[in-house]
């Protein structure tokens, strides 16, 4: 059983002006992870195997994926490299390029998205920017992330930028030590137990946990036990961090 310290919404749980935020980006502020489930399932479809189930072809592709990230990081150039070595391990002819571009299209699909904040993102970020310091933190290729920061009109509310290859502990301490965070006013919010919540809190700091539905399969992980001292909250949306902060 799971045991979470979990903070009611009351006046005494209203945290004083001043903490500093990691905020992930990636289903956390805007909406990501559904656009490659359609593109998989469009992979999937296209493959139409005759032999494996959608469900089995869906865990290769998700062990090629896990070696792809070990390998060559997060992103499209990554997941266009795990498509295309699934559908290799798993066609019986060979890639022609007209199969090479239409798998191809599937991860082209999701860099043409539009972006899409989520619901209270563009309402509660400038609010939570006056009283504290906002630091984004997400994991991913560098030059994506900028990219969709940009174009999501949101960088003016953040003080600075991480792109860590991976949101380990060592990433949290290195970006505490980079500006002088101090734990116990430093808060990581995000919707990935793997990457934003244990870590964060194995390092001591403070976490909160929005849910999100289509959170990354890769990402799953059951929730560690707030420490001694440290506070773990969960959240169901972005606007109700103003009942905290």
């Amino acid at each position: 059983m799971r045991f979470t310290l979990l903070i009611r919404m009351t006046e005494e749980s209203h945290f004083a002006p001043g903490q500093t935020l990691l905020i992930d980006a990636d289903d956390t502020l805007w909406e990501n992870n559904i656009y490659f489930e359609r593109a998989i399932a469009a992979f999937i479809s296209y493959l139409d195997h005759k032999e494996y189930t959608r469900e089995q072809v869906r865990e290769r592709l998700n062990e090629v994926e896990r070696e792809n990230v070990r390998r060559h990081g997060y992103g499209l150039v990554s997941f266009r490299r795990a498509l295309v070595t699934c559908f290799e391990g798993l066609s019986t002819g060979p890639i022609t390029p007209a199969k090479h571009e239409r798998i191809m299209s599937f991860a082209q699909s999701i860099a043409d998205q539009e972006m899409e904040l989520l619901e209270g993102v563009a309402e509660t970020l400038p609010v939570l920017a006056s009283r504290h310091r906002l630091i984004l933190m997400t994991k991913g290729n560098p030059v994506e992330q900028a990219d969709k920061l940009a174009r999501s009109g949101l960088s003016t509310h953040f003080t600075a930028v991480e792109v860590p290859r991976e949101k380990d502990p060592d990433a949290y301490r290195e970006v505490c030590g980079k500006y002088e965070l101090t734990p116990h006013t430093t808060w990581m919010i995000g919707n990935s137990p793997k990457s934003d919540i244990n870590p964060a809190l194995a390092c001591g700091l403070h976490a909160v946990f929005i849910h999100h539905p289509h959170t990354w399969v890769l990402e799953h992980e059951v929730l560690d036990e707030a420490p001694a001292g440290q506070h773990l909250l969960e959240v169901e949306n972005f606007g109700e961090l103003l009942k905290y902060f």
